[in-house]
Formats: C-alpha cells, structure tokens, sequence
C-alpha cells in the first residue's frame, strides 16, 4: 500500500513538471511568434489592465511563462514602478484565489497521505513551536522566488495567520518578484 502512494505521488510530481515545462515552452513559442507582443500592443492605451491581467496569472505554475514574459515586454514601454505594483496587485488576486483553493486540497492530499496520528502531529507543529513562525517565512520568501506560488500558498495556509496579516506581505514580497524578474531581464538583454 505504502509503494502504491509512493508511486502516485512520483507521477504526481512527474506530471507537475511536465506541465511547467510545457508552460514554459508554449510561452517561448508565444513570445517568438509575437503572441505576447500583439496581445501587449492591443493593450497599449489600458497599460495598468493589461499588467495587472499579467500579475494575476503571474502566479500559477501553468501561466507563470508567459505572464512574467508579459510583464518584461510592458515594462519596456511603461514605468517599472507602475509595472510591479500593479502587476502585485493581480498577483495579490491570484493568490488570494490558490490560497483558497490550494488549502482545502492541500488538506485533503495530506489527510490522504498521513495516518490520523501523523496528522495531529504535524498539525500541532503547525501551532506550537518553530513552525508557527518558520512556515510563513518559508511561504513569504517563495513568493518573489521564480518558482510558481502554489506551494508558498500552501505553507502560508497552513500557517493559519489572518488573512489581513498576510495581504501586506504577499502584496510587498509579490512587488520584490517583479522588480527582480524586470531586473535579470534587463540585466540579460
């Protein structure tokens, strides 16, 4: 029973890499044939739309690509400033939408994989101890990171702060993100 779990969590994972690769493929396909650039330009006079559309899926592992592509090439005709804090604001929102989502599957998946006892377990270290505080910092410093926002999500969640406590920082570490992805672009071209 034990390799049978190991196993789908192997494919699970398999499977989660598969699809950011994909994702990142399709938005280098995107951003070559010109996609990106046209749907930018349409965009041109509604800049602040268009970068907050790009920071909301600035979020999801299968959108990451071609939203942090998207707030690059904005960011060559609009004001860096502009650009990363409207495009937190979007991210803000598609944060707040895995927070929800991800912490009932999270939940889930973990009831699944766990015996009752390991789950009161690891549910009281969540209160008590180092991991009331180290799970929050954990999820805040993923979030700027360059990896996809689902697993910063998760251990915000499961932190269990107030929801007016986390607003501020996932909204500050989001603007940090965009500024460093503005940054290395920049810096690369």
């Amino acid at each position: 029973m034990k390799k049978i779990r190991i196993r789908k969590n192997a494919y699970a994972l398999i499977y989660d890499v598969i699809i950011i690769a994909v994702g990142i493929a399709v938005a280098l396909m995107l951003s070559r044939m010109g996609a990106i650039d046209y749907m930018i330009n349409a965009f041109r006079d509604y800049s602040i739309l268009a970068t907050f559309i790009a920071g909301l899926f600035f979020t999801s592992a299968f959108t990451l690509a071609p939203a942090g592509i998207a707030l690059v090439n904005i960011a060559e005709r609009a004001p860096i400033h502009s650009v990363a804090v409207w495009g937190a604001l979007g991210a803000l929102c598609g944060d707040l939408i895995l927070l929800y989502f991800i912490h009932d599957r999270f939940s889930r998946d973990v009831k699944k994989a766990f015996k009752a006892s390991t789950i009161k377990k690891i549910a009281s270290s969540f209160h008590f101890g180092f991991m009331k505080w180290l799970s929050p910092l954990l999820g805040a410093l993923l979030i700027p990171s360059p990896l996809p926002d689902e697993f910063a999500m998760a251990l915000l969640g499961a932190s269990r702060l107030r929801i007016s406590f986390l607003l501020p920082i996932i909204f500050t570490m989001n603007v940090v993100g965009i500024y460093l992805l503005i940054g290395f672009a920049n810096l690369i071209s």
